[in-house]
């Protein structure tokens, strides 16, 4: 009997202790951007699958652009010890990434030359530097969206000094030194892409390939765009619940309408 109030005792310290469980125990959290990155990631797999299985990209393009971002001088270094940038380029639908200089603190340097394709209608690239963290998020430091020279679209090499924009201000986080060139192509023109690789996660060794989204040219008729029906949505919304909606229905639009594709790749998200 002794024995016996004494579990009862027990279990009801340990009660206490522990409190009401929240409803969100055991249950995965994740930030927007991890869950952008992710939805990312599973468009990137579902191109390469297209890609793979023999479908040409059709795109129309300007010509080959080809960037090298060469250092950086920053205006403040960001935390206790130095950091270790990198810079992430935007140009369309394609994304690029130096590697990191590790303790490149305000003075990074990078000589990376990226070549790209560029679409019909862009003339700017976007810039974002990072100071990449072993045990938190890479930390945003600066970022400028800059407009190709018009010299460089005729054929001349153009190296400058670009102001970056940053926690300091517009304009007075510093300044990066690129250097553009552009050879034209004709206009329209079938081209079959290297394979996709996403937009790495944080924590994750990162190549400098684009995930690459082409657009249709004229004259093709786009494919019709999948629609999740309401009582499809709910049903994966219930079995997600920490998963934002534009996610959800971003994932699904790249397994081109699959439900079961879709529960796979969102179940790889959380994983």
């Amino acid at each position: 009997m002794a024995t016996a109030n004494t579990d009862k005792i027990a279990e009801r310290r340990s009660r206490v202790l522990l409190g009401p469980l929240p409803d969100d125990f055991l249950r995965i959290s994740i930030s927007p951007q991890q869950q952008q990155e992710a939805a990312d990631r599973q468009a990137a797999l579902a191109l390469h699958q297209q890609y793979i299985s023999g479908s040409p990209y059709i795109a129309n393009t300007l010509g080959r652009l080809s960037i090298t971002v060469a250092q950086a001088k920053l205006t403040k270094n960001y935390g206790m010890t130095r950091m270790d940038p990198y810079a992430r380029i935007r140009v369309g639908h394609c994304v690029y990434e130096t590697h990191t200089d590790p303790n490149g603190g305000k003075n990074p340097r990078w000589n990376k030359v990226i070549q790209c394709l560029l679409p019909q209608g862009v003339n700017t690239i976007s810039i974002e530097i990072y100071d990449e963290c072993s045990f938190t998020m890479d930390e945003l430091i600066a970022w400028a969206t800059i407009t190709i020279p018009q010299q460089v679209m005729t054929g001349e090499t153009h190296e400058d000094w670009y102001p970056l924009n940053g926690k300091q201000g517009e304009g007075v986080e510093g300044m990066i030194n690129l250097v553009l060139s552009f050879t034209p192509t004709p206009q329209s023109y079938i081209y079959t892409p290297p394979p996709v690789m996403m937009v790495p996660t944080v924590g994750s060794s990162r190549v400098a390939t684009p995930v690459t989204v082409y657009p249709a040219p004229a004259g093709i008729q786009r494919p019709p765009v999948p629609v999740l029906s309401e009582q499809e949505y709910k049903q994966i919304e219930e079995m997600f619940p920490n998963i934002d909606k534009e996610v959800i229905k971003s994932v699904f639009e790249a397994n081109n309408g699959n439900k079961d594709g879709t529960i796979n790749s969102l179940l790889q998200m959380c994983e």
